[in-house]
């Protein structure tokens, strides 16, 4: 049996009595981690603990392009510069500084001196000349290798065409790097704090493949060697990543966490569960239903951030009848986005008529999409198929998340009663929903993307018809041509407007079909700090520490006392204290 608390009996002396020891016992449950609380307990030893969502398709920063994938490869992998943590502005990170050219072509980078990966080995130029190769190197098939052809002659040696000694990038010393652009690109900076421009170690990478062999042993715990904040601790595949700070990283001094956890829950009922029961610091989303509620009552471990990030459709147009562009043009037309946004997503999503967000570096898409059922019909209609009759069944893919999920059924229903065609739905874990879509094993499939930088090409590059992201199957000239000539031009309103006629050719061939401009949601507990809110969700962990507020002794910053929040316009501002 339990030990029981025996009060005394009630006397005026054991009335004090009383009155003492309950308040020494709010004292200790308020300065005590509740029990089973296992993030309080993580807190005071410095363990963030973050649920990933998905398990990680890889951990090599050259093989990934999901925000999941991301989040875990860019506290591992550090690259010449770095976003600042509340301002999104590159910083030095593996580089102390740089200079750029007066024509703004040439960037000349300079190694921190005594850089060394996590194994000791030290990290040069020439690491990251074997990086840059290798990204670029097709049979690696990166995703993000059309990030590096705005370096002169990287797409010509892509292409296969030209050897990698005739681009833009050298290394006169050992500490210094070179890059030479194709034409002046403003947001270049920006461009090499994403992971993908990050250094792996060759030594590491060489012992257990060539230079670019896809999915060798080298990322796993006790091959890897990193250059960011933390190393490679544990990997639980469909459980968890565990981090540990990295003695051996350039700005140890400053790194607060001690290590972090990235757990893998799917399930948004289950990961709320997991945060209401203290097993997590911070949730991947959260569910749809309980947003409503959550901001009603003003709860303040909700954060509904600004997102620079679209949801859409994705259209394989290799397979009939999905080869034909008033096929997919119907498809999108008939949806009900505002229904899909407000109803469905219930987070202050908004509808999405075009694939670029609103405001993506002062560019406005001039071509947008509208909902006109009737014309949807009318065009179905043209294509052999009036009224949905002799359409086949469709499949459409998407990951296993709630949202994803009721998204799914919404659609379903949309295009059954607009156009009267059937629509099945299929649902797959990440890693293999991401492996069908690379390899155009689908018809339609769910799509998000979030921008990694603050420019309408993060977008639209995406659909380049050499882009490895591209998985449709769509190729256009013209609008690669729009693309290219967007590169090549120096005039911002110039620059902007080839973006817009680009962006009218992706609409009107429909090989994607836009539906909701994101809100980044997310629960978050009141230890966190230094995790602000930005259009790119970028989070450096670094940067974040843990607090447990009632044992703290120090003020906080004023950034630190808000919690922010989306007003009805959209923009970020505190709530009150």
């Amino acid at each position: 049996m339990r030990e029981r608390f025996i009060f005394p009996k009630k006397t005026i002396f054991g009335a004090a009595i009383l009155a003492v020891l309950l308040l020494a016992v709010a004292a200790a449950v308020k300065l005590a981690p509740k029990r089973g609380d296992v993030a309080a307990e993580a807190a005071a030893a410095g363990i963030l603990i973050i649920n990933n969502s998905a398990e990680p398709v890889s951990l090599d920063p050259h093989a990934v392009s999901g925000a999941s994938d991301l989040r875990v490869v860019s506290a591992l992998f550090e690259g010449l510069l770095a976003n600042d943590p509340e301002t999104l502005v590159p910083r030095p990170a593996l580089a102390e500084r740089f200079e750029v050219s007066r024509d703004g072509r040439c960037y000349t980078f300079h190694l921190r001196a005594g850089l060394r990966w996590s194994d000791g080995a030290p990290l040069t130029a020439e690491d990251f000349l074997f990086s840059f190769r290798r990204v670029l190197s097709p049979r690696l098939g990166a995703p993000n290798a059309a990030m590096f052809f705005a370096v002169k002659n990287a797409k010509t040696f892509y292409e296969g065409k030209a050897d990698f000694s005739s681009t833009g990038f050298s290394a006169p010393a050992p500490l210094v790097l070179r890059v030479e652009l194709a034409r002046p690109l403003a947001y270049f900076p920006s461009l090499v704090c994403h992971p993908a421009w990050a250094a792996v170690p060759r030594h590491a990478v060489l012992r257990h493949g060539t230079f670019d062999e896809p999915a060798t042993p080298w990322t796993r715990p006790e091959n890897i060697a990193v250059s960011g904040p933390f190393h490679l601790k544990v990997w639980r595949v469909a459980d968890r990543i565990e981090l540990a700070r990295n003695p051996l990283y350039h700005a140890a001094a400053s790194v607060r966490l001690k290590g972090a956890r990235f757990l893998t829950i799917s399930d948004l009922l289950a990961e709320e569960r997991a945060f209401r029961g203290g097993l997590l610091h911070i949730t991947g989303s959260v569910p749809p239903m309980k947003v409503a509620v959550l901001r009603e009552k003003g709860a303040p471990e909700l954060r509904l951030d600004p997102f620079f990030s679209t949801t859409f459709v994705r259209v394989n147009t290799r397979v009939k009848p999905l080869d034909d562009p008033r096929v997919r043009r119907a498809l999108s037309l008939c949806l009900h986005r505002s229904d899909i946004a407000q109803h469905v997503m219930r987070a202050g999503e908004t509808p999405a008529f075009s694939l670029t967000p609103p405001s993506a570096g002062g560019y406005v898409c001039t071509a947008a999409l509208r909902e006109d059922a009737v014309e949807a019909r009318r065009l179905l209609a043209e294509a052999g198929y009036p009224g949905g009759k002799g359409f086949p069944v469709l499949s459409y893919l998407y990951n296993t998340h709630e949202t994803s999920q009721l998204i799914a059924q919404a659609l379903q229903e949309m295009w059954r009663r607009e156009l009267g065609i059937s629509v099945e739905l299929a649902s797959q874990e990440w890693k293999v929903y991401k492996h069908a879509m690379a390899s155009g094993d689908y018809q339609l499939c769910r799509s998000a993307w979030s921008g990694d930088y603050h420019d309408p090409a993060s977008f639209l590059e995406l659909f380049d018809s050499q882009s490895e992201q591209n998985q449709t199957g769509w190729a256009d000239a013209a609008y690669d041509a729009a693309l290219d000539a967007a590169s090549g031009e120096t005039g911002a309103a110039a620059r902007l407007a080839h973006f817009q006629r680009a962006e009218a050719r992706l609409l009107e061939a429909s090989p994607v079909i836009p539906l909701a401009h994101n809100r980044n949601k997310f629960l978050i507990r009141p230890e966190v700090r230094g995790w602000f809110p930005n259009a790119l969700d970028i989070h450096p962990l670094g940067a974040v520490w843990l607090e447990v507020p009632l044992t703290s002794g120090r003020p906080q910053s004023k950034s630190e006392r808000t919690r922010p929040t989306i007003s009805s316009t959209g923009a970020s501002r505190p709530l009150p204290e």
